[in-house]
């Protein structure tokens, strides 16, 4: 090839290296996503296995083809109001817990937290092996949405406490941030629930509008500043044995989607799911120290009040299950499934974290 035929084939083929990427961008999707969590929150919004890194990691999968912007609660529709905001197409996606919609769907709240549920380890096998992704689409069929999970507490702590809690006589008349199944629970046993976001728990329990409340875990909780708010940190996570972060997708928009960008973002958010618990194990520990080091009260909820809120539970499980069809049908298989899971947890990790504490 001579000279002036190398640079003429040369410049076809500069030309059009070059030209691909205007192609790319002409052919971007542009999604919105609302969030029901505060700006600058590790594991919600910001940080490994966060909403924000889910976005990020669609985006660099996807090469460009999908570009998702997040809005963190209160940007671009109020905290808890993303849900509805996908339904009506406003916007394409929404992460939250799905407790947050207890009144809209009361089934959903499987997805989220199961009061004297399974493990992380437990709902994840529900999940992806056995019937809950599948049932989590049926239930929110009828909405025009897709949903799955995006993220994993791990078992949370009972919460954040102004005074110290002795006996049951101790939780009549409190003012408590918790939502969800919970909460039922709660206010059977006297308690005056209260649900708040994230955003607005810290004011609330500083000025003394509520007397106590539950976010996450250590590692989150510090950067609400609760330490700072409340002098008792109370475990035990009867009431959320782990926590799921739903992503929620309108369905006519998921369904504009190829095949490829739609395995993208399920495998993007299975990874979110995992790095986020991930996130919580590697760094609780140390502001559980740091709490400690600091003044906080670290304590253990009675077991009178715990085996209270137990009977409570069942009660409200045994209502609501008679009372909503679909309700029953998700409790019954999510039951089922972890009476199956318990033989192996109780006989694994159960013994295994026994006989650690003992040995050490």
């Amino acid at each position: 090839m001579d000279r002036r035929s190398f640079l003429t084939t040369a410049g076809v083929a500069g030309a059009a290296t070059l030209a691909a990427p205007a192609v790319a961008r002409a052919n971007t999707v542009e999604w919105k996503m609302t969030t029901a969590f505060p700006a600058g929150q590790p594991f919600y919004s910001t940080g490994p296995g966060s909403l924000s890194d889910f976005a990020d990691r669609v985006r660099a999968m996807s090469g460009g083809r999908l570009d998702i912007q997040v809005y963190n609660g209160g940007e671009l529709v109020p905290a808890f109001e993303g849900f509805d905001a996908v339904r009506q197409g406003i916007v394409q996606m929404n992460g939250w817990v799905s407790y947050f919609g207890a009144g809209k769907v009361p089934a959903a709240q499987f997805f989220g937290a199961v009061p004297f549920g399974m493990s992380t380890q437990g709902q994840n096998a529900w999940f992806y092996i056995g019937d809950g992704i599948k049932l989590w689409n049926e239930v929110y069929e009828p909405l025009g949405l897709v949903a799955m999970p995006i993220g994993a507490t791990g078992v949370q702590m009972t919460g954040w406490f102004n005074k110290e809690i002795n006996s049951i006589d101790d939780m009549k008349g409190l003012r408590l941030r918790i939502p969800g199944l919970a909460g039922k629970a709660y206010s059977r046993i006297g308690v005056d629930v209260k649900v708040l976001p994230g955003g607005e728990i810290f004011p609330a329990l500083e000025r003394g509008v509520i007397d106590a409340a539950e976010w996450v875990g250590p590692a989150q909780d510090k950067i609400l500043g609760l330490n700072k708010a409340a002098k008792y940190y109370y475990t035990t996570g009867w009431h959320e044995p782990t926590t799921v972060t739903e992503l929620t997708i309108n369905k006519a928009a998921w369904e504009t989607l190829d095949a490829e960008l739609q395995a993208i973002v399920t495998n993007a958010a299975a990874a979110c799911n995992v790095i986020s618990h991930s996130w919580g194990e590697a760094n609780n520990a140390a502001a559980l120290k740091e709490f400690a080091a600091s003044g906080t009260e670290l304590r253990t909820l009675p077991t009178e009040v715990v085996e209270s809120l137990r009977v409570e539970m069942d009660a409200v499980y045994e209502e609501m299950g008679a009372a909503d069809p679909l309700f029953k049908k998700v409790m019954d298989n999510y039951f089922a499934f972890k009476a199956e899971h318990d033989v192996w947890a109780d006989g694994s990790e159960k013994v295994w974290h026994s006989e650690l504490r003992t040995a050490s």
